[in-house]
């Protein structure tokens, strides 16, 4: 057979094609490495404490104790009751609980602080600098953990910058640093990110941190930051402005809903506005290493009714409705959760200690759910090497293989299922998972 092109006539073309395509897959890398927290837990910074992380454990652990004493009552609270792991799930949540109850701790100097006087907030800094040093020579800390600082307009931004310095050059005092994140609020504009890269990399220099080690979260709560003023979006421009920096995309669901003139009674994580932009953020986002986290439920699971304080025990009618409160409120966190789950939104964020039950209840019956289906589709797949497979009415492709490895991937990193239970349900060596790549399995088996 004979060809028309020659090669040379091409090399200019193909030049800048290859280019182009290395600087994509450079900025397209896929998932990391890292292990990718399952919520974020924000807490006032005037709260904290170095006991904070175990504390609010046991808080979490005793409401389950109070109101879900059994699985069958956890399952008539959310609405589970038939799920054929149940029991799994409870005792699960429970271990949970009692081993590590928060994963990723932000405190909290923004809306879950407030505006204070200045020296109020600078003393504050100091006492959190001191519970993070305790917190570190105890190893009571949360895995991941860092601060809100306030939005980088002209009113909060030097007071949002002295609070960082503050805190950063005193954790770098006490020896700490690895794994820190900063989050910042409302961004608007893409100056904001200059700003906040400009900032690190100063901290970093003169703190004598290595370059690039202090990183940043994003909030998406605002529509200007999904669509600005010139029709394009700010969020891929993050990422480009943001010098590798940008480890997170946290979606704001009340500040953005109430941005686009939705009423206090509709704002909710299931609105449809929210859909959207957490779609444009998986968009902007996808194949990059940037983690994406959903926002909170506000609805509190707590009592209705609090013991007298003569000590007067509550009535059955009162103890019923304190029940009612808290299992309509799981209820309602637990579906939020599971629908940021549905939606490919493994994070979001928590606010009451109780509410740890539910997330993890959450995350459970969801990787429980799915797990032996997709065990099946995984171990044939890869059995047959890279030709497609069809398991029941499912056809798989190769470009689900790593969807389908990521499933158990994040599911053991949740706590829903053991390393050893994945590898019993596909098929897998401990080495082809901890590898990560669906790409090097099926290279190594072929």
């Amino acid at each position: 057979m004979t060809t028309s092109l020659d090669p040379t006539m091409l090399a200019e073309a193909s030049a800048a094609l290859r280019e182009a395509n290395v600087a994509f897959a450079a900025a397209h890398p896929g998932e990391g490495p890292g292990r990718q927290p399952v919520h974020t837990v924000y807490g006032g910074a005037q709260l904290f404490s170095s006991d904070s992380v175990p504390k609010l454990g046991t808080i979490a652990l005793r409401a389950m104790d109070a109101y879900a004493g059994d699985p069958s009552t956890l399952g008539r609270a959310l609405g589970i009751s038939d799920h054929p792991a149940l029991g799994t799930i409870d005792q699960r949540v429970r271990d949970k609980l009692a081993r590590e109850p928060i994963e990723d701790f932000r405190i909290d100097f923004e809306d879950g602080y407030g505006n204070r006087p200045d020296a109020e907030e600078d003393e504050h800094a100091q006492l959190v600098v001191s519970a993070l040093a305790k917190g570190m020579h105890d190893g009571t800390l949360s895995p991941f953990i860092g601060i809100r600082v306030k939005p980088l307009n002209e009113e909060m931004r030097v007071r949002a910058v002295r609070t960082l310095d503050l805190v950063l050059t005193g954790i770098v005092e006490a020896g700490g640093i690895p794994g820190w994140v900063v989050t910042i609020p409302k961004v608007t504009i893409i100056q904001q990110i200059d700003y906040t890269v400009a900032v690190l990399r100063r901290l970093e220099h003169t703190l004598g941190i290595a370059d690039g080690m202090l990183r940043f979260e994003v909030m998406v709560e605002t529509p200007q930051i999904i669509l600005d003023e010139s029709g394009g979006s700010l969020l891929p421009r993050i990422l480009s402005a943001s010098d590798g920096r940008c480890r997170g995309a946290h979606f704001g669901t009340y500040d953005y809903t109430a941005s686009c003139n939705i009423t206090a009674a509709y704002q909710r994580m299931q609105h449809p506005a929210c859909d959207f932009a957490k779609h444009f953020m998986q968009v902007a986002f996808a194949g990059t290493e940037v983690w994406l986290s959903d926002g909170s439920t506000t609805v509190m699971p707590v009592p209705v009714h609090r013991q007298a304080k003569d000590g007067a025990p509550l009535t059955d009618r009162q103890r019923a409705d304190n029940a009612a409160s808290v299992h309509n409120a799981w209820r309602l966190h637990f579906d939020d959760v599971r629908h940021s789950l549905a939606g490919g939104f493994y994070q979001g964020w928590d606010l009451h200690p109780a509410q740890l039950v539910t997330r993890y209840a959450a995350l459970y019956s969801f990787f429980l759910d799915g797990i032996d289906a997709a065990g099946v589709r995984l171990r044939n797949f890869v059995g047959k090497a890279a030709q497609a497979t069809l398991v029941g009415d499912v056809f798989d492709d190769a470009a689900t293989g790593q969807g389908l490895l990521n499933f158990f991937l994040r599911g053991i990193n949740s706590g829903a299922i053991t390393e050893e239970e994945a590898l019993t349900m596909t098929g897998l060596t401990a080495e082809e998972f901890r590898g990560r790549s669906f790409v090097k399995i099926l290279r190594g088996r072929t």
